[in-house]
Order: C-alpha cells, then structure tokens, then sequence
C-alpha cells in the first residue's frame, strides 16, 4: 500500500510525495486579473507539494467573478504567469492551471452590467463579493447550443495559453456550483434540449470540455475537479450517487491524468456531507488516479491511503498557514494556523509570511 510521502505518476506529472496543494483563491491578482511577482513567491514557497493546483483561474472575463482573482484569456496575463510558473520550476515544484468559469455566480458588476450565464435562468442563493462589497446574484441567461459551443472553446484556448505559460498541466472546475456544475446536478439545469434532463445529457457539457481541453494539451496534462455531495453555492443533485460515477466513466474513458474529489465529511468544518459518500462508487467507476479533498489531517490521509480509497490527498487550507506542508506532516509536527481575514486581503500579509519548520 503507498504511503503519502511515496512518489505517484499523475498523467505526465512525476510527483515526489501524495501532497498535493489543492486549489485556493486568495486574491492577489490587479484588478484587471493579471497575476502578481507577490504570487511567484507564494507559490514557489510550497513547491515542496507533490503537485501545486492553482487557485480558480478565469478562462474569459465571461467567466469570472471575483475581486482580485487572476485570468488566463489575455496575452498580458499570460506573459505574467509565466514568472510564477517558472518560479515554482525553479523551487524543483510541479503547477497545474485550474479553469473557471464560475457562470451564474459572476455577478453582473464584473460584465459592465451584463447577465451572467448559466445551464438554465437560475439565480444562486446568497450575495456575490464585489469591489463594492457584498450584492446579491441576479438571473442567468441560459446559454444557447451556439454559445455552448464558444464557451467550451474559451476552455480550450485557456489550456493553450497555460502550456504557452510554462505550466505542467490543467485542471477543469467542475465543482463547488460553479458553471461546469451548473450543468451537471438537475437542481440548476432545468434544460429540455441534448444539455439537460437524463444523465447522459447533463454530463454531455463536462465531457465537451474536458475533450477539447484534452485535444489541446494531451489528457495527460488534463484533470478535473468534481464536489459530488450534497449543496454547493446553491446547487445540488436529486440522485448524486447515480449521476456522478457517471461523469466519473466517461471521464475514464477520456483518459484524464487523475480526478479530484472534494466531498466534506459529515462533521466537515468548511461544509458537511448531506448524504452518503460518493467517492466510493466514484473509485469503481475511474480508473486513473483519484485524489481526494476536504478535511484531511496526516491521519486520515494515512488511513485513506491505506485503504485504497485514494491514491493521493489534497490540502486546501493547511497549506495556506504551512508552505512546507509535506515536511510538517512527515516530521509530524504542529501545523501553524491560518489567518481566515487574510484569506482575500490583497497583500503579503497571511499570504507569504507563514514561517517554514525550524531545522
């Protein structure tokens, strides 16, 4: 049985431990989403994971919505990742691209007043983050077969410029409600054409995306994210237990380089599982690699592995507050906490001054 400081194979990525940085947003982009030399150094500080995932990174201004957060669609942004992807590489780190479109939860400030997209007219629960605070989300346009289409080449060309960037590989959004989801759980996809109704058909989206992306990159360098329990950000599935092995087949069949799976445990402290555990069903249903998420400790990463239930673990927020991460859990020392504040804050402050282990 591997051990979580075992190298592992994940498509083209030779990885040196089972740690992988799974990925988080921390605003630290311009205001136009251009990343940052601030973001070289925070990434580069935990080039000692097995795999870093980045934060949700825009595939068009579409697609995005949220303060701060950086985007892979305009050749300036793509000349300003290439300094932070080279600043991993240089750390000996392997960086992956996650894409996102975040669909009805990009509110409309960030599209000159323009109605977000979606699987179906739909509006998300809650208030969106803005530069001009919290507002509330407002209705999606359906998008139309046509736009579909352009959509899922926005993904493609976003993969194209992430290799142009020096990056190892990508990783889809496909989970935590945003458009990828939208269309896959029939709670936000009320559509009646090849999009919507049956499971065959609201998979059909992730499937176009994930092949296109694949044709352009290679399935070796291509991974998805799936969050296949219970409510996120106002979406959900009548029957997850069913439609998600199902999404996890075809992308089998696709030959991703490995699958993520964040699904919160029931007593989770950053969501709580509302039915039984999906991921073993989802395990019978991939063959590739599958790295599991949320709420992890060194424990039940051991356990899991152990068990065979995964093949890698990912750590959100432990990595945050613990850039060393990987040598923290091997030596089984103190995991330093983070600052939730300085989650989104902007500056070098909770983002690049958590100290590493003391030799």
């Amino acid at each position: 049985m591997p051990s979580l400081f075992e190298p592992i194979k994940l498509g083209a990525a030779l990885c040196p431990n089972r740690v992988v940085m799974a990925p988080l947003t921390r605003g630290r982009a311009t205001r136009e989403h251009v990343p940052t030399e601030l973001m070289g150094t925070y990434y580069s500080q935990r080039a000692g994971a097995g795999l870093i995932t980045t934060e949700g990174t825009g595939i068009s201004r579409q697609g995005l919505g949220w303060p701060y957060a950086p985007g892979i669609w305009s050749t300036e942004q793509v000349a300003a990742w290439m300094p932070v992807v080279q600043a991993v590489h240089d750390a000996g780190g392997r960086i992956f691209c996650q894409l996102w479109h975040m669909g009805r939860l990009v509110h409309p400030s960030f599209l000159d007043g323009a109605a977000p997209v979606s699987s179906s007219a739909t509006t998300a629960p809650y208030k969106a983050h803005t530069y001009d605070g919290r507002q509330p989300y407002t209705e999606a346009h359906a998008l139309t077969v046509e736009e579909i289409a352009e959509v899922v080449d926005d993904y493609a060309r976003a993969a194209a410029h992430a290799t142009a960037a020096g990056f190892d590989g990508v990783q889809i959004h496909g989970a935590n409600g945003y458009l990828v989801d939208q269309f896959l759980r029939d709670g936000t996809n009320h559509r009646d054409d090849d999009y919507g109704g049956p499971i065959e058909n609201r998979i059909r989206f992730l499937g176009e995306v994930t092949r296109a992306v694949a044709g352009m990159v290679g399935p070796e360098r291509t991974a998805v994210r799936l969050s296949p329990n219970g409510d996120s950000q106002g979406a959900n599935d009548s029957d997850p237990h069913s439609l998600f092995p199902a999404a996890a087949a075809m992308l089998s069949d696709i030959g991703i380089a490995f699958l993520e799976l964040r699904e919160p445990p029931q007593d989770g402290t950053f969501g709580k599982a509302e039915v039984d555990p999906v991921a073993p069903a989802i395990r019978k249903a991939f063959a590739g690699p599958l790295v599991l998420n949320s709420d992890y400790d060194l424990e039940r990463a051991k356990a899991a592995l152990e068990a065979e239930e995964a093949d890698a673990i990912s750590f959100g927020r432990p990595f945050i507050s613990n850039p060393d991460l990987p040598t923290r859990l091997s030596a089984k020392a103190e995991l330093t906490p983070d600052q939730s504040a300085l989650w989104y804050s902007q500056g070098p402050e909770g983002y690049i001054d958590y100290p590493e282990l003391a030799a």
